[in-house]
């Protein structure tokens, strides 16, 4: 084929794309490719706040930045709501009124970060210090200056903590409106920004906050911005989240080490036994196999079916990106996987190993077990069935560190803790303002927009459900490779400028 075929093909191919997407998003396109060093160098400066929800002197700096971001950006009743509890990260929230606009949006994001091990970051990385990359550090990427031109290639990436998870969603959100106004357009939506500092933290607080200010929170739909886009690359639009819940146990045998040379084969051993009552709770297929584990799940509806249908298939790409040969549910696929209960082991310790490694019997072995909700399950509920289980392998469960009694009355002792929970969240596809979003975000893509019942992760969803009888739908802009909770996070500019175009499209949508 001729080059000239090959500029032709280009030409045609780049019209077509340009005539999938509004105008109105090639103006919002133009406004931040013009303004490329004033969005990232503001990015940059809030990404070095440290943001841990426990850090109240550093967490009061984010709300007071974020603050004055949205002032720069003439947005009105800027103000820090908290709940009943004090010293609590504060959200901050701000509103934008737009004359004849019938509908009232709320934009979700939080600014607190998951904690930090610096040691564990890249050389040169530091979780405070956000550098930009020319890729993937595991694809070789390298560290270059910030550009001082506006040039910034799309497949550049900026590390450091938050910078996808989920500082990118705060600064995506108020830069869309940002560019909007700029542009000389309007949003056709009253709009609210709702930005939380104890997301990572469990929202313990969130529902004080939702309850209070109840009436300042009324809307028609709040748009979450959170999470990864689609293993695909395409943009995709969630109508749910699994609910989160966990246990710590632990199983205890004698009161002291002993050498397993002269007590191995007579004293029980606990990292056995706690394997042992673990490897109990699934089958080789990955199903879990405790009691009515999955008898309560709310099935999906006949839209809900046919949009999972049309989810692009990523497993191969995911295993051959992840280094997988198999997985563990054999025979279901990524996106089914997800829409279902799950039983994972987060982490598991008992005596010393490699260097530290001594031939004794450890004392005890624990674990914790990270328990995912779907709609129709209970927290505290599946938890209890899981305890149910554990009983039923013979052990007496005990809700504190064992007595002497305790030792000498049960052969099996464990000690359970319940972590606390929230339950799944679903918002149907038919609604009026569901498919106004579906149309918006179609606007700014000439590819497939993805469309999941469910999100993978976890947020707790149902408070706004529960305590405001609110609509959410989930708008993730985020990398899927991003590490989020991880040393080396990172967000690609792809997904940070292309969260721009989305959020204008929704503020402006139809």
């Amino acid at each position: 084929m001729t080059r000239r075929v090959y500029t032709i093909l280009f030409i045609f191919f780049a019209q077509m794309w340009s005539l999938a997407q509004s105008a109105d998003i090639l103006t919002i396109r133009k406004y931040h490719q013009q303004n490329a060093n004033k969005i990232i160098s503001e990015f940059s400066t809030f990404l070095a706040l440290p943001n841990l929800a426990r850090d109240p002197q550093n967490i009061t700096k984010n709300a007071e930045f974020i603050s004055s971001m949205m002032r720069d950006r003439g947005i009105q009743n800027v103000q820090l709501l908290s709940g009943v509890t004090d010293k609590v990260p504060p959200v901050v929230y701000g509103e934008v009124n737009v004359p004849g606009a019938s509908q009232t949006i709320i934009f979700y994001a939080h600014y607190d970060g998951q904690p930090v091990n610096p040691a564990q970051w890249a050389q040169g990385l530091e979780p405070f210090t956000p550098k930009l990359f020319t890729g993937a550090l595991d694809q070789g990427g390298s560290n270059i200056p910030f550009p001082s031109d506006n040039h910034y290639n799309k497949e550049w990436r900026i590390y450091g903590r938050s910078a996808s998870d989920d500082k990118a969603g705060v600064m995506v959100i108020l830069e869309a409106y940002h560019a909007i106004i700029k542009s000389g357009l309007y949003p056709t939506c009253n709009i609210r920004f709702f930005f939380e500092g104890e997301e990572e933290a469990g929202s313990t607080h969130l529902n004080e906050v939702l309850e209070k200010y109840a009436p300042l929170l009324k809307s028609d739909l709040w748009l979450i911005c959170d999470g990864p886009v689609h293993q695909s690359g395409k943009k995709q639009i969630v109508f749910g989240v699994r609910g989160d819940t966990g246990l710590g146990l632990t199983v205890f045998a004698s009161k002291r080490p002993l050498h397993s040379g002269h007590y191995g084969n007579w004293a029980p051993n606990p990292a056995m036994m706690l394997a042992q009552l673990l490897a109990s709770m699934k089958d080789d297929q990955g199903h879990v196999t405790i009691k009515g584990f999955y008898d309560d799940v709310q099935a999906l509806t006949a839209s809900e079916k046919k949009a999972m249908m049309e989810v692009p298939s990523v497993d191969e790409q995911m295993k051959k990106e992840l280094g997988l040969k198999s997985t563990e549910m054999s025979g279901s696929t990524l996106t089914a996987s997800i829409n279902l209960p799950s039983l994972n082991i987060n982490g598991m310790a008992s005596g010393n190993v490699g260097k530290l490694a001594s031939n004794q019997i450890p004392t005890y072995a624990t674990a914790v077990l990270d328990l995912r909700l779907v709609l129709g399950n209970d927290w505290q509920r599946q938890q209890q069935k899981v305890i149910d289980h554990i009983t039923a392998q013979g052990y007496q469960v005990i809700d504190h560190e064992p007595t002497e009694e305790d030792r000498t009355k049960y052969d099996k002792l464990i000690y359970v803790i319940r972590h606390e929970g929230y339950n799944a969240q679903r918002t149907s596809m038919e609604l009026p303002i569901a498919q106004k979003v579906i149309a918006a975000v179609k606007n700014t893509t000439s590819e497939q927009v993805v469309l999941q019942p469910t999100l993978g992760g976890s947020l707790p969803l149902f408070l706004f459900e529960k305590y405001l009888h609110a609509n959410t739908i989930t708008l993730p802009i985020a990398n899927h490779d991003n590490n989020q909770h991880a040393e080396n996070e990172n967000i690609r500019l792809k997904n940070f400028f292309d969260g721009i175009e989305t959020m204008s499209a929704v503020m402006m949508m139809k």
